[in-house]
């Protein structure tokens, strides 16, 4: 099946379980990471992500159940399989060796 534009959506696991066209803008997460403050104020315009970066940053730092991680997929992959963000961790994890 051909991916599809998802227009409207909020949520990180929908898009990605969804098989949707997704704007990888995980390394978000390291930046967040690097960068680390007491307060972080994130200003875009109307519609440019807010939403979905939060529920992205849920999923990565989510505790959800020990049988059930929040960033597992029902068939048992990460739900950041293959994104940037795994790629930099394994990179970096590779360049430490």
């Amino acid at each position: 099946m051909a991916k599809q534009i998802l227009t409207g959506a909020e949520s990180f696991e929908e898009i990605i379980e969804g098989n949707y066209f997704y704007v990888d803008k995980t390394l978000f997460i390291k930046e967040l990471l690097e960068n680390r403050g007491k307060v972080t104020l994130i200003t875009r315009p109307r519609r440019f992500g807010k939403t979905m970066n939060m529920s992205m940053l849920e999923k990565f730092f989510g505790m959800g159940t020990p049988l059930k991680p929040v960033s597992v997929r029902e068939d048992g992959k990460s739900l950041f399989d293959g994104l940037k963000t795994e790629r930099a961790s394994i990179s970096e994890a590779m360049e430490e060796e």
